[in-house]
């Protein structure tokens, strides 16, 4: 019966299974760093901001949120747990079931945008108008998400992305950045470089606006760091890593918009730069790992709840689903709801670090952490009430330093064991 059965979300990784280097970190997050609508989102920080303030803020922005990335993985390595055993840790194993429900929920949205993100770049490359043309495309991506959760999770991250994905990923970058580097030399870098922004510029929410995408990922990435060897490799290659990689796609997307023409679409003027039909199709490629992540960590948490399904049994159902959402869902509508859903995982990771971020282990075993719960709704309270104001201190860093300091505050007091 399910109850008797091993859960292996909620039970901490051996020492056998602890495989992943600070490479393969590093490689893991550098590939989930990079996608198409990363470098879309680097686009909207220009004209708000000049090219100099928006570099700045690229850099600032990445550090700061990667550093968060690595701070949960670190946790994540320390404690052997994934990211439902921390919540069932720290907010009891009753309450837990509540964000890691709503988890399953975003995760599943999240890879269904993928799929459409992989679907529509795919029309553009290969102009097809068919009317079969975006199901087919859209079962082509969703067939091979399937067949990637048939496999091993730690299989793909040594043997497929350390090895082959990364370097394929890199150079594809590096020849875009080149082209459109070429491209702002030919009109003149001096002006590319001096130019100013325009009267709507806010350096606190365009950061936020850098921030929004490694924080994106914090209900995800403990499900692979505590596979780690140790939490120094597996913090310091996850941060790395990604931020790297957003500032290297944030950057792209500055100078991509910055030779389109108004209103262009930003895939069709990656294809127009030279060899940007291989270039795009090895990052619509790599985009595949991005679902890949979310599908993973949406098995993982499904096992937590319902442990007698396999977790490489919901990965093939829950790839499978999300295929089928994307064929009838308008997901770019559903964007929003996306974003606000991922809105109330920055405080709950704000009280998880809060309480094990500090040295401290979690020892309370109740089933609902009534201390725990309120400062998360406290800090979604914050940041709606930020956002309702549009406070021009942002809203993403006050929800985050408030639960950070809620969740040291009403930690456990017999939680005095330091994490190793």
């Amino acid at each position: 019966m399910a109850q008797h059965t091993h859960n292996e979300s909620l039970t901490p990784i051996g020492s056998a299974e602890r495989v992943l280097n600070g490479y393969s970190h590093a490689s893991l997050w550098f590939s989930l760093g990079v996608g198409l609508l990363v470098i879309q989102i680097g686009a909207y920080l220009v004209p708000r901001l000049g090219t100099q303030e928006a570099l700045m803020v690229i850099i600032l922005g990445s550090v700061l949120g990667a550093a968060l990335l690595g701070w949960v993985a670190k946790v994540g390595c320390d404690t052997g747990l994934s990211s439902a055993g921390l919540m069932h840790q720290v907010f009891g194993s009753s309450f837990a079931r509540v964000p890691v429900l709503l988890n399953i929920v975003q995760l599943v949205g999240w890879t269904t945008f993928e799929l459409v993100i992989m679907r529509d770049g795919t029309l553009a490359m290969t102009n097809a108008t068919h009317w079969s043309a975006p199901y087919a495309a859209t079962l082509l991506w969703g067939l091979v998400l399937v067949v990637l959760m048939t496999g091993s999770m730690l299989g793909l991250v040594r043997s497929f992305l350390s090895r082959y994905g990364l370097p394929l990923v890199v150079l594809s970058l590096l020849w875009l950045s080149w082209q459109f580097a070429g491209m702002l030399q030919a009109q003149g870098w001096s002006n590319f470089w001096n130019k100013p922004g325009n009267h709507e510029k806010n350096y606190m929410l365009a950061m936020e606006l850098v921030i929004a995408m490694p924080v994106s990922w914090l209900p995800l990435i403990a499900d692979y760091a505590r596979f780690g060897k140790n939490s120094r490799s597996a913090m310091t290659g996850s941060w790395l890593g990604y931020a790297l990689a957003n500032m290297w796609c944030y950057a792209l997307g500055v100078m991509v918009v910055s030779v389109s023409a108004p209103d262009a679409n930003l895939v069709n003027t990656l294809l127009l730069a030279q060899g940007g039909l291989l270039a795009l199709g090895l990052i619509l490629l790599d985009e595949i790992d991005n679902a890949y992540g979310d599908v993973y960590s949406a098995s993982v948490n499904s096992h937590s709840i319902f442990s007698g399904i396999s977790t490489r049994q919901w990965g093939i159902m829950i790839a499978v689903l999300c295929t089928g959402l994307a064929m009838v869902l308008p997901m770019h509508s559903l964007e929003p709801f996306l974003l606000t859903l991922s809105s109330v995982f920055l405080p709950l990771f704000g009280v998880i670090l809060g309480r094990l971020g500090f040295s401290y282990s979690g020892t309370d075993t109740s089933k609902v952490d009534i201390k725990a719960v309120l400062s998360w709704l406290a800090g979604i309270a914050i940041y709606q009430l930020c956002m309702q104001l549009n406070a021009p201190w942002g809203y993403a860093i006050p929800s985050l330093l408030a639960t950070l300091l809620l969740g040291w505050l009403t930690r456990p007091v017999n939680a005095k064991a330091s994490i190793a």
